[in-house]
């Protein structure tokens, strides 16, 4: 492993305050392993680490460097569950098989919270996380999501904070209510992606990044992965590369849609006047489709998400546009300036729930966290390594969820993507 200085990673608050600069020598020559896992983000990571627990000889290959992607850019809001309703699951399966898929949402959190624990990870981990509500409509509909939840799975933890009392938890006069998760919480990215890096390497992972694959063939049953200056041996394959798949699996690349989001942070405020903005400190999301999400970090900040993009153009001065969002929930921020700008790509589903499977029998993916892969990553590494060790009943129920492609082809899906977040935008108004 070498050291050297993270300028290789996106210009971001998260770049400047990670604590962890070791990278990895890129693959040169040939190497034989059980499992050669793509993608070095937080699924590649995750199931390079539950596998090596297990005894499996494992390499993880990453075109650029550890997290680099949307794992260590992202908003940094662990929520709890899926990114897709309960009942988009239910079309495609029995209500006890639905019944699982809940408890494996929760246990996506509780994977989180242990993986901190047990490896010492440094990454500011805090619980609590608001779904504020912005219409009458979100109201009644957060509500009928907590009494569903408690009365379909036996759920209670979900708190209903009326709008008398939501100063409690955010300073702003813009919102009606909202849903409150006590196990749901937030945490800096990349420092968590670094961190669970350093437990699988710990644990035997080979990484290697600047190690871009350019084929996958077989030969005499193994998979042979193809790399600029070298080649991996391997019984599976996982492919964890999300929007970066590309032509390496292009019929996995139809089944999502790369979304542009966009984050700022404030410099730091006033310890007394930052608690009083978020006096929970909790992450909070907002309730409408093209959706704004903040939190404030330890060193007094306002982190500060949205922008949602289909078209996957940032705005025209990211920061400044990004700061005329926060000043409608935030006015009395008018005097903040802003130190960090920034975006990347998430990969969503049409249906926004995960597309987890195989494209041939030993060769495994898990794609689709659409918004929620702090957590949901983490669940895809444990269940795919279950699934390799020869007990994949979990990882299979994934598998019942029918994913289509995105329509317009390869040209034509962005635009017709962009017209639609145009539409729902302009119901977010009504």
């Amino acid at each position: 492993m070498l050291r050297f200085s993270n300028q290789s990673h996106a210009a971001s608050y998260y770049a400047a305050t990670v604590n962890d600069m070791t990278r990895h020598a890129p693959l040169g020559g040939t190497l034989e392993v059980d499992v050669c896992v793509i993608g070095a983000g937080l699924t590649g990571i995750s199931t390079g680490l539950n596998l090596a627990e297990r005894g499996y000889c494992v390499a993880v290959l990453e075109a650029s460097k550890v997290g680099w992607a949307a794992s260590g850019r992202n908003g940094g809001q662990v929520i709890g569950g899926y990114a897709c309703g309960m009942d988009t699951f239910a079309r495609y399966m029995p209500a006890e098989d639905v019944t699982r898929l809940w408890a494996m949402g929760l246990e996506a959190l509780e994977i989180v919270r242990e993986r901190v624990t047990k490896h010492q990870i440094d990454c500011d981990l805090r619980f609590g996380y608001l779904h504020a509500a912005n219409k009458p409509r979100d109201i009644a509909a957060l509500r009928r999501w907590r009494d569903d939840a408690q009365q379909r799975f036996g759920y209670d933890k979900f708190r209903y904070i009326e709008r008398d009392m939501m100063a409690d938890y955010v300073q702003s006069s813009r919102y009606l209510g909202g849903l409150f998760d006590p196990d749901s919480g937030h945490l800096h990215p990349l420092n968590y992606t670094l961190g669970l890096a350093r437990a699988a390497c710990e644990a035997g992972v080979q990484i290697f990044e600047d190690t871009c694959v350019t084929r996958i063939r077989d030969k005499n049953g193994m998979h042979l992965i193809e790399t600029a200056k070298g080649l991996v041996r391997a019984r599976f394959v996982v492919l964890a590369g999300n929007t970066w798949l590309g032509t390496l699996a292009p019929d996995l690349s139809r089944k999502i849609m790369p979304v542009g989001t966009y984050v700022i942070a404030t410099e730091p405020l006033d310890p007394v006047r930052s608690a009083a903005l978020m006096p929970a400190q909790a992450a909070i999301c907002d309730s409408r489709y093209a959706l704004d999400y903040f939190r404030p970090t330890p060193d007094h900040r306002v982190l500060w998400g949205g922008k949602v993009s289909y078209s996957t153009l940032a705005p025209a001065n990211l920061g400044e546009a990004m700061r005329r969002d926060m000043l409608k929930t935030f006015p009395q921020l008018a005097d903040v300036k802003v130190d960090y700008a920034w975006g990347g790509l998430v990969d969503i589903t049409m249906n926004r729930a995960p597309n987890f499977g195989r494209i041939a029998p030993t060769i495994y993916f898990a794609q689709g966290f659409s918004g929620h892969g702090l957590n949901i990553t983490g669940l895809a590494g444990k269940l795919i390594a279950e699934a390799i060790g020869t007990q994949a009943e979990r990882f299979d129920l994934f598998g019942k969820i029918r994913h289509r492609n995105f329509p317009g082809g390869r040209l034509l899906r962005t635009p017709v993507l962009a017209l639609a977040m145009t539409w729902a935008k302009m119901r977010d108004l009504i």
